[in-house]
């Protein structure tokens, strides 16, 4: 019988006794919908994949090698089947074919990482007399699997007719990977050190209050969440005054909660590489210096930001003269003050400029 495999399977059960295997187990056929029959090898034969190929496409998923357990499902089979069927008809080759399960993988652990960490554990802390948080686990799954499916679809929905949108409207066939974008870098002062401090409990809260303040924040403003680092979120935006505001509207957040550290901000514009929801180059590296630089609360920016800011009329027009640099005249909401040249580790001498609003937040 599949259920009497004793293999790990795609990740194992613990070493918990027999009846918390028999939960974990239940769990699973739940929650995959079907029950275990396959082998790598014969899930392989049954999809008319090339074992190789079958397995490139497990490990891109994020799933380790699991010899010769018979622990993949029919589903297994059909998702082989459509990544293969995609490269057969011509429609992805079979790198991109690797790479939609790369991405799909890597952003799917951690969602799902994520909602077991936040629904399970927090639903089930109260644990029912005589039950274990496993066994109370499986009704409240049962409740909540159809629902966050559906939802989840709706959400990949949406992001998908965002992205498409700036697809299609973007110039040139190469903007699609390669544009000019503002990159904002936000990072919490002496995160390391506050976290040798606090208790678990405390940290995640911490951590939690940041990412939900600051992607909101970013959301709402128009920009758009590229990755969270705990102590970090990167995002980039199309406009560099937007970014300025969100940079801006970020520090004076999080300047009123007390249990948060100082933040510091460093952005960049410049032409940005996109590659699988990520961005790389030479613009994103210099927001990242920019903000180990910036001073506590504060938001620094290069040379081509600040020019960038001139030309959509934010800021006044620079004159080399003026020690104040763009002077905060009426009409300009933000204003910039030149800062010391210094030697940036791979980007050479940069200029930084000190970004503030030309008058106080109401």
């Amino acid at each position: 019988m599949a259920g009497e495999e004793s293999g790990d399977g795609n990740g194992g059960h613990g070493t918990g006794g027999a009846g918390e295997r028999t939960v974990a187990l239940d769990l699973e056929r739940l929650i995959l919908d079907a029950p275990r029959k396959y082998t790598p090898y014969q899930a392989a034969r049954a999809a008319d994949v090339p074992m190789e190929l079958a397995t490139r496409f497990w490990r891109a998923m994020g799933f380790p090698d699991i010899g010769q357990s018979r622990a993949l499902t029919d589903n297994d089979v059909i998702a082989l089947r459509r990544l293969a069927g995609l490269i057969e008809s011509g429609l992805l080759s079979e790198p991109m074919a690797i790479q939609v399960a790369r991405s799909t993988g890597q952003t799917t652990s951690r969602l799902a990482g994520w909602q077991m960490d936040t629904f399970l554990e927090n639903l089930t802390q109260a644990v029912e007399p005589g039950l274990t948080r496993a066994e109370v686990a499986y009704p409240l799954t049962e409740l909540l699997l159809p629902e966050l499916e559906q939802f989840l679809v709706y959400v990949w929905r949406r992001q998908l007719a965002a992205v498409t949108g700036r697809v299609v409207h973007a110039a040139e066939d190469n903007e699609i990977t390669s544009g000019r974008l503002a990159v904002g870098f936000a990072d919490l002062v002496g995160f390391t050190r506050l976290s040798r401090r606090l208790e678990e409990e405390e940290l995640g809260s911490l951590v939690e209050t940041f990412e939900t303040t600051c992607s909101d924040l970013i959301a709402g403003q128009g920009g758009r969440v590229v990755k969270t680092l705990g102590d970090e979120i990167l995002y980039v935006t199309e406009d560099p005054a937007v970014a300025t505001e969100i940079a801006l509207s970020l520090v004076e957040a999080l300047a009123k909660e007390d249990t948060m550290p100082a933040l510091r901000v460093g952005m960049a514009f410049g032409t940005v590489t996109s590659r699988m929801g990520d961005v790389f180059g030479t613009t994103v590296n210099l927001a990242s210096r920019l903000t180990s630089i910036a001073p506590r609360d504060a938001v620094l920016v290069d040379g081509e930001f600040a020019t960038a800011l001139e030309q959509t009329g934010a800021v006044p027009p620079h004159v080399p003269d003026d020690p104040a640099g763009r002077q905060a005249e009426g009409g300009f909401p933000f204003h910039l003050q030149p800062m010391w040249r210094r030697p940036v580790r791979g980007l050479g001498l940069v200029e930084p400029w000190l970004l503030t609003r030309s008058h106080d937040p109401e």
